[in-house]
C-alpha cells in the first residue's frame, strides 16, 4: 500500500517530466560542446582556374561556387607536390615535401604505390585520438592493402575506393576496395590506355555497368548519415577530373557540340572520346555535383552549422594529354606550368573553406598556405596540442579573420619526378631549381617576385644575387635526404 495515499502514477509523472527535462538539457549541452565535424574534399588534377569562383567561364561549377559564396576563398594556397601521391603524403602527415617520406610517384606491384611507413603519424590517426570517427572515400595512393601505408593502418576506420592510382585511370574498374576487402564490380576489365586508327560509331566499349565515382560519392554520403550523431572526419579524395575521359553521357550533353570539331583517338594516352573538350568539362561538373550532394546532406541532417568543409586539389591541371585541352579552358588561370611542375601552375590550387557562424561568407584571403598546414589547423580546431615534427602553420586565424600578419615560415618542395625539382616560397619571393637529377650541370636557380610577377616571367637571379643566395640557402637548410626518392643537394 502507498503510505501517502496517492496513486503511484501521480508520484511518477513529475519524476518523468524532470527526467525528460534533464535529458533535453543534456542533449542541448552536448550539441553545444560537441567538437566540429570536418569534411575535407580533394579533387584530382583540378587546375587553379577551373572553377567559376576562380575565373572559369566555360565549365559549370555551381555547387563549388556556392561553397565559395558561403565561405572563404584562398588565392595563394599550394598543393603538397605537383603530382598525386607525394601531395597526399604532405596532406596526411603535415611534413612538407622537402622532408616527406613520399616525394614522387613510385609504383608497387601488383597494385599500389610506395607506402608511408608505420612510423608516420597521419591526420586521421590524430583525429581518431581526439574522439573522431574517420573515413576516407576515393583515391588513396599511399600504400597497398596490408602494407604499412594501408589506410586502415593509418587511422581510417573506413576506406572505400581505389587503393592504387594506376587503377584509378579507369573509371569503370573491375574492383574497388572496402577496407581490406576487394569490392568486385560488374565491369569487364579493359586497358585504360588505347588508341584508335579512326573514329568509332560507338564508344560504349570504354564504359561499364558500375561507375566508380558514383559509388564513391554514395559511400561518402552513407558515412555522413551513419555517423551524424558523433564527431566525424571525412576525407573525400575524389578521382575526377583525372583522366581517362569517361564521364556519364548526360553530363557531356551539358556542353556545346561545337566545342569539339574532331574526336580524340587516344594518340596521347588514356582512352579515346568523341567529344574530348565537353567530356573534360563534364568530369569537373560531375565532381561539382558530388560536392553539392555533400553540402545538401549536411543541411538535411542539421550538421551544416557544426561542420567545417574544405575543398582543394592535389596539384595543378594535367598536361595536354589524354584529350585534355587546358589552353582552351585556361585551366591554370594563366599561371606558368601544369601538373609535374613546381612553377605556380603545378602547385597553386583552389582552396575554399566554409564553417557557418565562424568563417565570414563571401570572403577572400591572400594568406599563403599549403597542404602541410591542414594538420596544425585541425589541432588548433579541436583544441589539442600539435604533434611534434609538423612543418606547417595553422590556417585557423586566417579562416576566422584573425590572422595577425603574413606567413613568416618558408615553404619548400623537393620533388623527385620530372627530372628532379626544388622550389621555395618565402613571402613574396620564390626560387625554382630544375633538372637536379641530371648527371651534369649547370643547375641554375630562377628567382621571382610573385607580388609583381605571379606568372613567373622575369627571373631576378642576376639582378638580385643576394636574394637568390638566401633562397637557395633555405632550400638546402629545409630538406632531408631521402634514399627512396633521392634528389641531389645541388648548389649551382
Amino acid at each position: 500500500m502507498n503510505p501517502s495515499g496517492f496513486p503511484h502514477r501521480l508520484v511518477l509523472v513529475p519524476g518523468l517530466i524532470l527526467l525528460t527535462l534533464i535529458g533535453l538539457i543534456r542533449a542541448a549541452t552536448a550539441q553545444q560542446t560537441r567538437p566540429p565535424n570536418v569534411v575535407y574534399i580533394l579533387a584530382d588534377d583540378l587546375g587553379w582556374g577551373e572553377l567559376g569562383s576562380y575565373g572559369q567561364t566555360k565549365i559549370k561549377t555551381p555547387n563549388l561556387d556556392r561553397l565559395a559564396r558561403q565561405g572563404m576563398r584562398f588565392t595563394r594556397h599550394y598543393a603538397g607536390a605537383p603530382v598525386c601521391a607525394p601531395s597526399r603524403c604532405v596532406l596526411m602527415t603535415g611534413r612538407e615535401l622537402s622532408k616527406a617520406e613520399i616525394r614522387g610517384n613510385k609504383e608497387v606491384k601488383p597494385e599500389g604505390q610506395w607506402p608511408i611507413s608505420a612510423d608516420a603519424f597521419t591526420v586521421a590517426e590524430f583525429m581518431k585520438s581526439q574522439g573522431y570517427v574517420t573515413g576516407a572515400t576515393g583515391k588513396w595512393g599511399l600504400g597497398p592493402v596490408e602494407s604499412a601505408g594501408d589506410p586502415n593502418a593509418q587511422g581510417f576506420d573506413l576506406f572505400f575506393g581505389y587503393n592504387c592510382q594506376r587503377e584509378a585511370h579507369n573509371l569503370y574498374p573491375s574492383h574497388l576496395w572496402l577496407n581490406r576487402e576487394r569490392y568486385l564490380l560488374n565491369n569487364r576489365r579493359f586497358r585504360p590506355h588505347q588508341k584508335l586508327k579512326k573514329p568509332l560509331a560507338s564508344y560504349a566499349r570504354f564504359e561499364g555497368n558500375q561507375y566508380a565515382p558514383e559509388l564513391i560519392a554514395e559511400m561518402a554520403l552513407a558515412f555522413l548519415r551513419e555517423h551524424k550523431d558523433e564527431p566525424f572526419f571525412l576525407y573525400a579524395p575524389f578521382v575526377e577530373p583525372h583522366l581517362a575521359l569517361q564521364p556519364p553521357q548526360e553530363w557531356v550533353n551539358l556542353y556545346p557540340k561545337a566545342w569539339d570539331d574532331k574526336p580524340y583517338l587516344g594518340h596521347r594516352g588514356y582512352l579515346p572520346h568523341p567529344r574530348p573538350r565537353a567530356a573534360y568539362a563534364a568530369l569537373i561538373s560531375h565532381l561539382d555535383d558530388h560536392v553539392g550532394k555533400i553540402l545538401d546532406l549536411l543541411e538535411e541532417l542539421g550538421l551544416e552549422e557544426n561542420t567545417l568543409v574544405m575543398f582543394s586539389s592535389d596539384n595543378g591541371p594535367t598536361h595536354d594529354v589524354g584529350g585534355v585541352d587546358t589552353t582552351f579552358f585556361n585551366s591554370s588561370g594563366g599561371l606558368r606550368g601544369r601538373k609535374g611542375s613546381v612553377y605556380e601552375g603545378g602547385l597553386r590550387v583552389p582552396f575554399i573553406a566554409r564553417w557557418p557562424g565562424h568563417i565570414t561568407p563571401g570572403t577572400t584571403s591572400d594568406f599563403v598556405s599549403g597542404f602541410q598546414d591542414l594538420f596544425p589547423t585541425l589541432a588548433d580546431l579541436v583544441g589539442a596540442p600539435r604533434p611534434e615534427g609538423l612543418d606547417g602553420v595553422s590556417m585557423l586565424p586566417a579562416l576566422l579573420g584573425k590572422a595577425s600578419g603574413p606567413r613568416t615560415q618558408p615553404m619548400v618542395w623537393e620533388f623527385f619526378g620530372y627530372g628532379g625539382q626544388r622550389a621555395v616560397i618565402d613571402g613574396r619571393w620564390k626560387a625554382v631549381q630544375r633538372g637536379l637529377r641530371r648527371k651534369k650541370g649547370p643547375f641554375p636557380l630562377e628567382t621571382y617576385d610573385l607580388a609583381t610577377d605571379p606568372f613567373e616571367q622575369h627571373d631576378l637571379t642576376s639582378e638580385r644575387p643576394d636574394l637568390a643566395r638566401r633562397l637557395r640557402a633555405i632550400m638546402l637548410r629545409e630538406r632531408t635526404d631521402n634514399p627512396v626518392f633521392p634528389v641531389p643537394a645541388r648548389k649551382r
